[in-house]
């Protein structure tokens, strides 16, 4: 791979359409602050909650006098922009795009369709695997091909969720069961349902978000997870646990009261921490990520073992995040980590042939 021989762009995309938009804006502060000024000329683009691009001319300011002295949230307002400035950009100098918009419209495969057809490198998994584990539906049957052990589940397009479907489900998964919208992250539209009728209205609810939902059994366990960092030899850091301070790991939890209780490493046996690793290359590998990863489990210790939640493509990424805290004691800080991303990057645009025309 070329070593540039001055400072890289890094074009910085944040904001976007989806109900995770806030916390893109909090996950874009925090990378732009832990980059480099020496190796790393940044740009930051936002995408309004209307989908709108913008350059955010004040942080850009900032930025261009080298400070990384920014807001602890940037906010997606500015003056107009256009995808096509990241082409310009890469025409004129070396450039890798960072894409930190989490949930649909920005890392369900939209953008990164959107990135390829500007033929530019960024960071993270591709479009079919990008769209395959945003959507449950999907990855769940993915999984299942691939022999890795998950929950009891169904998954239904909301027309044919009537009374009668919903009431054989409950019968078949048992109460109480998850109910959640098959396109969506940070637990956004989720509900806990303990009865019949607080099913139906947790898919009335997960229906606001997506046309597609998924119904799973409660697991009684505890909670997994793993970040996997590479491409074509993807590695997995050590095991964390999650504690929720509420009755599951919910949108507050994780961004608001920050109860939840974080424990790296897990306490996990030495046999048990390697299962769960090579799990979540495996499921890693299953859905055909590249770049990045979270991989979720529960853990039902005394009896099915390690089951497969979901794989997260553009996990939380601020430096209390449990991805990037995983890598840490793993022995990857964070200013590392965000370096070793952008080459992972470079390598796969270099090494994919580019489908222009002949």
């Amino acid at each position: 791979m070329n070593v540039p021989s001055q400072p890289l762009t890094l074009v910085v995309l944040f904001g976007g359409r989806s109900a995770e938009h806030d916390v893109s804006c909090v996950t874009a502060s925090h990378v732009i602050q832990a980059t480099d000024p020496a190796k790393y000329r940044v740009v930051a683009l936002g995408i309004t909650r209307a989908g709108d691009w913008v350059s955010p001319t004040d942080v850009q300011k900032i930025l261009d006098s080298g400070s990384r002295d920014i807001p602890s949230s940037l906010r997606a307002e500015g003056v107009p922009a256009s995808p096509s400035s990241i082409t310009d950009l890469a025409r004129r100098e070396q450039t890798v795009v960072v894409p930190l918009l989490h949930g649909p419209l920005g890392e369900d495969g939209t953008l990164q369709g959107l990135l390829e057809m500007l033929d530019v490198p960024y960071v993270g998994s591709g479009v079919l695997a990008s769209a395959a584990a945003m959507d449950k539906v999907v990855s769940k049957q993915l999984l299942e091909v691939n022999n890795i052990a998950q929950c009891q589940w169904r998954g239904k397009h909301i027309s044919e969720l009537t009374d009668i479907t919903l009431t054989r489900f409950v019968e078949e998964l048992g109460l109480p069961v998850f109910v959640k919208p098959a396109n969506m992250g940070s637990s956004v539209g989720i509900t806990k349902a303990k009865s019949l009728q607080e099913v139906i209205e947790a898919v009335r609810l997960a229906a606001q978000y997506d046309e597609w939902i998924v119904i799973e059994e409660a697991i009684t366990g505890r909670e997994i997870e793993v970040s996997v960092l590479g491409n074509l030899s993807p590695r997995a850091s050590i095991a964390g646990e999650i504690i929720p301070s509420r009755e599951f790991y919910d949108y507050d939890d994780k961004y608001i009261t920050d109860g939840a209780q974080l424990l790296i490493p897990a306490p996990l046996t030495q046999t048990e921490m390697q299962v769960v690793q090579q799990l979540a290359v495996r499921a890693y590998q299953a859905l055909r990520c590249e770049g990045m990863a979270r991989v979720d489990f529960f853990f039902e210790e005394n009896g099915r073992g390690f089951l497969c939640n979901e794989i997260n493509t553009i996990p939380g990424f601020t430096p209390i995040s449990m991805y990037p805290k995983l890598w840490n004691a793993s022995g990857i800080d964070y200013v590392a980590l965000i370096d070793e991303l952008v080459l992972l990057a470079r390598e796969r645009h270099e090494r994919r042939p580019h489908r222009t025309s002949r």
